[in-house]
């Protein structure tokens, strides 16, 4: 491997060790997610559970009483999907789309492992590009770094075809993680959505877009270049900003509301957000999955 190679998958990982450490540091101090990340080991008691299973020292300590939960119900089994296709190389500010994407992929890995949940990954455009099988082991987050830093964002994406492709190959039920612009076509999107929540999978939306496609302050004459086979443009932008944020926002809408209706999360993540906003969304997913069990 290239030592530059070297270089960027270790930045890569120091990134999310930081982030992760970091979050969790301040989530023990703060009361919002209770037993903070010990939740993988215990959940609450509610009528029925067998009393034989209550944690005694959790009781004389927080006088609540809490369930043991042994390994094989505890484990997660998360896969998270990348989208690697060209529109997701924009970028206005430090990172581009495809950078951010790498650091969530890479910071929810760190967590994941850290938790001793089974983490992989698919990198997909128009096909699936790379695979990193499920695995719990703490080096497994080598290989997934790896396999980030050795894609490129090119082509067009079909990700109704892949969303349905991944439905299809998973036969174990999971948590699906879609990290993607979602610049895809409406119907296939939602269509591989739904079947991936009909087969039983939880699934996590982050729709990764940046600054200026959300807030489209361009001044001046500016030449706008198409991808993904879109051809380029030249024009005032103040004379499509209004009808742009109108549309985007149209979009974003659509987008929560549809993923609303099959009980799906979906979070807007700008490419200027720190990764907090990710992990404590995803925190409070698992949560949710623990509190509906």
């Amino acid at each position: 491997m290239p030592p530059e190679a070297v270089s960027r998958i270790a930045r890569l990982e120091i990134l999310a060790r930081n982030v992760v450490e970091g979050f969790l540091s301040g989530l023990h101090r703060s009361p919002y997610f209770g037993q903070s990340i010990e939740f993988v080991q215990h959940r609450e008691y509610v009528p029925g559970d067998d009393i034989r299973r209550i944690d005694w020292k959790v009781w004389s300590k927080t006088d609540k009483y809490y369930i043991k939960q042994y390994e094989e119900e505890t484990n997660l089994r998360t896969t998270l999907l990348v989208d690697l296709s060209e529109s997701m190389q924009f970028g206005s500010g430090k990172l581009s789309k495809y950078e951010f994407a790498c650091q969530i992929a890479a910071s929810l890995s760190y967590l994941l492992l850290r938790q001793q949940d089974a983490v992989g990954m698919v990198t997909f455009d128009a096909g699936i590009r790379s695979r990193v099988p499920s695995s719990s082991k703490q080096n497994h987050l080598q290989g997934i770094l790896t396999a980030l830093d050795a894609q490129a964002p090119a082509k067009k994406t079909d990700m109704g075809r892949i969303l349905g492709q991944i439905a299809d190959e998973q036969s174990r039920r999971g948590l699906i993680v879609l990290v993607s612009d979602l610049f895809a076509d409406r119907a296939g999107l939602l269509k591989g959505l739904k079947l991936l929540r009909t087969r039983g999978h939880d699934v996590m939306v982050f729709h990764v877009l940046d600054d200026a496609e959300l807030d489209f302050n361009y001044v001046g004459t500016t030449k706008f270049e198409g991808m993904e086979e879109a051809g380029d443009l030249i024009c005032d932008p103040r004379s499509l900003r209004e009808g742009y944020l109108a549309a985007m926002q149209k979009f974003l809408e659509d987008m929560r509301h549809s993923c609303a209706r099959q009980m799906i999360d979906y979070q807007t993540i700008r490419t200027s957000e720190h990764l907090d906003a990710v992990l404590r969304s995803y925190l409070t997913h698992r949560l949710g999955m623990r509190n509906t069990a």
